[in-house]
């Protein structure tokens, strides 16, 4: 399927900037969520895009500076596990996606979002598209750079917290993440909202 092209049909409805958004990091136990917005234009010559979860890591990291040098406008933003835990996670999702979007150099007129949550960007003509990261290439970007950014903000918290092995998991719930909960407690890092069923399984053992 050509990703272009299903952007180019917002380009001749006359959308001068179109714009992809894309979140990152909605199911791990710690850790930011983050969100990208990407205007490619039309001949920015990226390819190989696609959903980031079905890119390869060494692919991923190669697109992400591609898509850097090549995008005529990008940002990243993040919402951390503070704001996570105190607005949920959808709501803390939906906010990266508006300081995404917030954070261009210049004002979209047209957001193509992932999913099917509209984020409240005033101003602008918003379309949420279900499994939009395999359908439209400013979606996919988005999607890839805030997965790489993620993954490359948990590498920073493994060397700060490397009891953890953040590496190693990138934060979700894996058994590995459960072992080293259990082994070591939450760290500031940690979403507490999500480790609601792991603390009450925690008190019945002690």
């Amino acid at each position: 399927m050509d990703l272009f092209a299903f952007d180019r049909q917002f380009t001749k409805q006359g959308c001068a900037a179109v714009c992809g958004v894309d979140e990152a990091g909605r199911g791990p136990l710690a850790g930011p969520v983050f969100a990208a917005a990407v205007i490619l234009g039309p001949d920015c010559g990226i390819d190989g895009l696609n959903d980031s979860k079905k890119l390869t890591e060494k692919k991923r990291e190669a697109l992400y500076g591609e898509i850097l040098e090549k995008a005529r406008y990008t940002c990243i933003a993040s919402a951390d596990e503070e704001e996570i835990d105190r607005m949920n996670i959808l709501q803390a999702s939906l906010l990266a996606m508006r300081r995404a979007v917030q954070g261009l150099a210049v004002q979209p007129d047209c957001l193509l979002v992932d999913g099917n949550q509209d984020p409240g960007v005033a101003g602008l003509y918003i379309q949420t598209v279900v499994g939009g990261d395999a359908l439209s290439a400013s979606i996919a970007a988005a999607s890839i750079l805030a997965k790489v950014a993620r993954d490359r903000f948990l590498l920073e918290l493994d060397k700060k917290y490397p009891q953890y092995r953040f590496a190693k998991h990138k934060g979700y719930p894996t058994k590995l993440h459960y072992e080293m909960l259990d082994a070591h407690g939450p760290c500031p890092v940690h979403r507490r909202s999500f480790l609601k069923k792991w603390m009450a399984k925690k008190a019945q053992t002690v």
